[in-house]
């Protein structure tokens, strides 16, 4: 439940990082460098990780991680404390993705401006290259938003009345947004391997060394077995 939590934790605060990435380097290019200069760059990672490792602390402390017969696993459990599960909703997923969405639409407004022509000359042109990580990185924005939301929209209604709402809210819609949630995960890399060149030539590579490995192996074990067939049996070899 904990390593879960700091993954869940940890993707949420990384998106952020990266749409606020985004946003300078593409609306805020003239200053890009200063801002993300090595030494900054290697502050905004470990504030990230600090962060996550911050959030997760409370959990610890008020007892919601625990074994959920459900899903079969240790969990963040809704219904332990209102206060709590209403601050990790509104902390962890709501301000975080208004954030993302306010970087992405800044951007998508600039898009927009240069393709329609009506960007001022004295800013510098937006690349493909960089349009197209842009795109890859929305995409995957917005299926974590739509794997997450639902999950987190019944985290809301349980701590509204824990005592009343969590007997109504159905199991299987419950386990169905559970793993709806954790399901993102998987997509990443289909995302990846769809939108970006780089993945796609890596993924050729990995998948053309698997399939000369499995015939170098068959073609082995079929010129050992070819040569046991051959080779006389000592019976016949002694006459």
């Amino acid at each position: 439940g904990l390593l879960m939590g700091l993954s869940v934790i940890g993707s949420v605060f990384n998106i952020t990082g990266i749409a606020i990435n985004r946003y300078c380097y593409i609306c805020q290019s003239l200053r890009y460098d200063r801002l993300y200069s090595s030494k900054n760059s290697l502050c905004c990672v470990f504030l990230i990780w600090m962060l996550t490792l911050v959030a997760i602390v409370p959990n610890l402390c008020v007892g919601t991680l625990q074994y959920d017969p459900r899903v079969y696993s240790c969990t963040f459990t809704q219904s332990v404390s209102s206060a709590y599960t209403i601050a990790v909703v509104v902390f962890h997923f709501i301000v975080p993705m208004l954030v993302v969405i306010f970087c992405y639409l800044r951007i998508w407004a600039l898009v927009l401006q240069v393709r329609w022509r009506v960007k001022p000359d004295n800013k510098p042109k937006l690349k493909p290259q960089d349009f197209r990580n842009f795109v890859t990185m929305f995409v995957v924005f917005v299926l974590f938003a739509i794997c997450w939301a639902p999950l987190n929209f019944i985290g809301l209604l349980v701590a509204s009345n824990p005592v009343s709402m969590a007997p109504r809210i159905p199991e299987w819609l419950f386990v169905a947004s559970y793993y709806m949630a954790y399901f993102n995960s998987c997509l990443n890399a289909i995302i990846y391997g769809l939108l970006n060149q780089n993945f796609r030539q890596e993924y050729r590579k990995i998948i053309v060394s698997l399939c000369t490995t499995k015939m170098f192996f068959a073609d082995s074990s079929n010129h050992v077995a070819n040569r046991i067939k051959r080779k006389p049996s000592p019976l016949i070899a002694n006459r």
